[in-house]
């Protein structure tokens, strides 16, 4: 007999978009938790997510018995947002919903809106930031304005699960150290992903894989392939990914005179676009903890990035290949010095880095963080449940 602690959950996930690495977090735990016989439903954004977002959906459709539910969502605060809180209470008091967990700024506020007025009552309020907010150029009048939401917010919090060392400590930096139960619960990956990625005959000598957005600093990747090619020196480049960003990128490539070295490729499951090059570059100015880090150095692909974010927590504070944002001088030195050594050696060290993370970042022991979570909250809450 299932006993009163251990019984299914009925749980609703709010979030906007279904895109990027916030969605994928998401795919993977909502899969999990059905598969494990919990009622799980969604509410997410219906005008974004594009032809991988609908039909991730769609796989996730026949396991969800308390449905997916879309509705407009805007980015920003919009009036739009009392017809989704609505929506939220709407869902609750029809599927009985033991927990709300909510993703991103968006989905924390749909989520934990109502327990502001009421704290500790109603379903359990979880909220998991992914940097959104709180990387919004900080001390600027609007990241002023996101944090006193998210002040108030707190109070109608029941559990934070966040997602990385860094966003935690970027939580207590910006809005304050809540009292409520904290887990960290970090992104997760496959035993499958672990597996070495052979490049193309063809792979260009670098790859970019993302977004093509200010945040990600191509500009940076840009100058520094341009100071190289001024010592003579030409490798060559694929960027994967689409964004605001690509008619400047490709108009500095051009204005730079080496736009020959690059290779543009839409967007592209990191399985198949790892492939396309032999090192990989990420040149980002903010990050959260990024799934697209976190899969190249599964998959054993030699890396340079940025310290930035909670990638420091994947490829630690001593990696030799862990270089300042917004430095092309040095990120072109860093990449002759890599294009030059042995391909065999890279891939060696590829592999050691990626046996250190092997352990930690899996799916289940993000899930079991996840559901030891609410079990946690629950029973704080609610003693008897």
């Amino acid at each position: 007999m299932t006993s009163a602690a251990d019984r299914p959950l009925r749980i609703l996930y709010v979030f906007r978009a279904p895109v990027g690495g916030l969605f994928r977090n998401v795919y993977d735990v909502v899969k999990a938790m059905a598969e494990r016989g919990h009622a799980v439903g969604i509410l997410c954004d219906s005008t974004t997510g594009g032809e991988r977002g609908e039909r991730l959906l769609k796989e996730l459709e026949p396991l969800l018995t308390l449905g997916i539910h879309r509705l407009p969502m805007r980015r920003n605060p919009h009036p739009s947002d009392i017809t989704a809180l609505r929506k939220v209470a709407e869902l609750v008091k029809l599927h009985d919903v033991d927990v709300v967990h909510g993703h991103g700024a968006k989905g924390g506020l749909y989520a934990r809106a109502a327990g502001v007025l009421s704290p500790n009552s109603g379903p359990i309020r979880c909220y998991t930031p992914h940097g959104g907010s709180l990387n919004f150029y900080p001390g600027s009048l609007a990241h002023k304005g996101f944090m006193l939401i998210e002040r108030l917010l707190e109070r109608g919090t029941d559990l934070f699960l966040f997602e990385s060392q860094f966003i935690t400590d970027r939580y207590y930096e910006f809005v304050c150290v809540s009292k409520r139960p904290t887990l960290i619960a970090l992104n997760g990956l496959y035993e499958h992903e672990f597996e070495a990625v052979v490049p193309n005959a063809d792979a260009t000598d670098f790859l970019y894989v993302g977004e093509f957005r200010e945040a990600k600093g191509i500009d940076t990747l840009v100058e520094a392939l341009f100071l190289l090619a001024n010592e003579g020196f030409h490798p060559s480049i694929t960027l994967v990914g689409s964004g605001p960003s690509e008619e400047r990128i490709r108009a500095l490539t051009a204005e730079r005179g080496i736009d020959g070295q690059f290779r543009w490729r839409g967007v592209t499951p990191a399985v198949e676009a790892f492939k396309l090059g032999r090192v990989m570059v990420v040149s980002s100015r903010f990050e959260s903890l990024p799934y697209i880090v976190l899969e190249a150095v599964a998959g054993k692909l030699p890396l340079i990035t940025t310290d930035v974010g909670g990638i420091p927590e994947i490829v630690t504070r001593d990696y030799h290949y862990l270089l300042p944002p917004n430095d092309p001088r040095r990120l072109a030195m860093v990449m002759k010095e890599v294009y030059r050594r042995p391909f065999a050696d890279l891939k060696a060290e590829a592999a050691s880095l990626s046996d250190q993370i092997k352990m930690r970042f899996t799916v289940p022991l993000m899930v079991e963080t996840v559901l030891s979570g609410y079990r946690m909250a629950m029973a704080q809450r609610r003693p008897a449940a």
